[in-house]
């Protein structure tokens, strides 16, 4: 087998990754060309006003396939078919026979949030009974508790979330901060989140830990303000976001914010500030490159 990578552009990645499956590709996914940048466009827009296409300005289309694959060929049809220009090809190299499914499983490892909590992926057994384990199968959405944002919103809740707590987790992908706010104590948290996928991955985890954790899409989700909103998403989105997710906190309530590079955490800091005088925030923590900004709305 071959792994082949190419570089397309929003307007066809995902047709192209369609027309080649039609090809003959065993497998195809799209990653995001910007990720780990500054300038990376995550996939989320404000509730009644989402992305008309969910697409990175830029994607990797990796592809799977047999030996004998005949890529220029496939490529001609498949950019025929969509109407696009060809695609650069970054990438057509061997790939070994192995075990796939335990690779992948070997890439989650349990993660130690603090003393008493733990991310533990479902496949591994619990390191220390005595801690709240929140059990995860990462699927198809993003959040294992191993990326710095992540660990930094989880060591806040881990400190900060009281049993009368009603929380929101904006943006919740796999919803591993929504399950650990409840585990944790919270007396109700929701979750949202624009991919479908990754609200059906939320429920099916908050099941595993046995928790009442709510999760829906944003045109689905109730009214009401929360005495906690968390959003780990990234800088750009989040100041987009800023009018829904000050307008969520309740008075008195608490805004925690990741997915912020330290150089653009003044700048996310005053945008907030700006659109509410009540609001005080500040940089509660950093790890590597990586910030969690935390406040509260007077």
């Amino acid at each position: 087998m071959r792994d082949i990578k190419i570089l397309a552009d929003e307007r066809s990645a995902e047709a192209l990754a369609d027309a080649l499956m039609d090809a003959g590709v065993l497998s195809a996914s799209l990653e995001d060309a910007d990720a780990d940048r500054p300038d990376e466009q995550p996939l989320y827009g404000e509730p009644g006003l989402e992305p008309e296409q969910c697409a990175w300005p830029r994607s990797i289309v990796s592809l799977l396939v047999e030996d004998d694959f005949d890529l220029d060929a496939a490529l001609q049809d498949a950019v025929a078919a969509v109407g696009c220009k060809m695609p650069e090809v970054l990438g057509n190299e061997d790939v070994p026979d192995q075990d796939w499914v335990r690779i992948t499983q070997a890439q989650f490892q349990p993660v130690r949030v603090s003393d008493r909590l733990w991310i533990v992926p479902t496949w591994h057994d619990v390191p220390s009974t005595d801690a709240v384990n929140v059990r995860l199968d990462p699927g198809v959405a993003f959040g294992t508790g191993s990326h710095p944002t992540t660990h930094l919103c989880l060591q806040w809740l881990d400190e900060h979330v009281g049993a009368e707590d009603e929380i929101l987790d904006y943006g919740c992908g796999t919803g591993i901060l929504a399950i650990a706010a409840k585990l944790l104590g919270a007396k109700r948290v929701l979750g949202t989140d624009i991919d479908p996928q990754a609200v059906d991955a939320a429920v099916e985890n908050a099941r595993m830990n046995g928790t009442e954790a709510e999760f829906y899409l944003p045109n689905a989700m109730p009214q009401g303000d929360f005495d906690i909103v968390v959003a780990n998403i990234l800088a750009n989105p989040l100041k987009l976001l800023a009018p829904a997710l000050i307008g969520r906190v309740r008075r008195g309530g608490r805004l925690v914010l990741s997915g912020v590079l330290k150089t653009q955490a003044e700048e996310v800091i005053s945008h907030y500030m700006s659109l509410e005088p009540g609001l005080t925030l500040a940089v509660w923590k950093t790890e590597g490159d990586w910030v969690c900004i935390a406040g509260e709305l007077a």
